[in-house]
């Protein structure tokens, strides 16, 4: 079981793009959505300063990093979570446990186990520190138990050299259609080419050859 798209868009919404390495609030390095080296490679203390010269490409690197790290606090939530779930549930639950890492202790995993969504929906709000995490608590309370996922756009934000991100004004804010445009890998060029055909066209071409040959 994965995340959604619309559970992806919202969770990049809550947590905001930094195309570059930054000190967190505790001073740790961390990378694009929330990614430090405690989740794997890469490290983000070791990767080059400031923002990339392609933003784009910073950004779509961002996103690889997310969706690598996701699949951990997906397996995570499978594992903690002995019920059968709804895809807005799991959304709710994964963005949940991304944000605190407790979703094996926390008690709404024990209400939901034990068959009650209600008051697993309002143990969602036992996490609440510090007091500006409240409404991202709200909406993923709302999320779960109403399936409403938050709109709006998600900021990329610069940093610096020395890993301080400048939170004053978002230098981009993406669409969901945009995000998901650069979430998801670039195809590659075609290499197929009006001078050299492929598959049957190039058994057909090879065919009328011949015949040329033989007149």
């Amino acid at each position: 079981m994965q995340m959604t798209d619309r559970g992806l868009m919202a969770l990049a919404r809550h947590e905001g793009i930094v195309p570059g390495p930054y000190r967190d609030s505790t001073g740790t390095w961390t990378f694009g959505i929330g990614h430090t080296a405690a989740a794997g490679p890469p490290d983000p203390a070791t990767m080059a300063r400031g923002m990339p010269g392609d933003l784009d490409a910073g950004i779509r690197e961002a996103f690889r990093v997310f969706r690598a790290d996701l699949a951990r606090y997906e397996a995570e939530v499978l594992a903690a979570v002995t019920v059968p779930l709804a895809l807005h549930e799991f959304d709710a639950l994964v963005s949940f446990h991304y944000n605190t890492g407790g979703i094996a202790r926390a008690a709404l995993s024990r209400h939901l186990n034990a068959g009650n969504r209600v008051a697993a929906a309002d143990a969602f709000l036992n996490w609440r520190k510090p007091a500006s995490i409240i409404p991202r608590r709200e909406i993923e309370r709302d999320l779960f138990r109403h399936g409403r996922y938050p709109n709006g756009t998600i900021p990329v934000w610069s940093v610096d050299r020395a890993g301080r991100v400048d939170f004053s004004r978002p230098i981009r804010r993406l669409t969901e259609e945009q995000a998901l445009a650069l979430l998801r890998p670039a195809r590659p060029a075609n290499p197929a080419t009006p001078d050299a055909p492929t598959g049957w066209l190039a058994r057909l071409a090879t065919f009328f050859s011949t015949l040329i040959r033989r007149a």
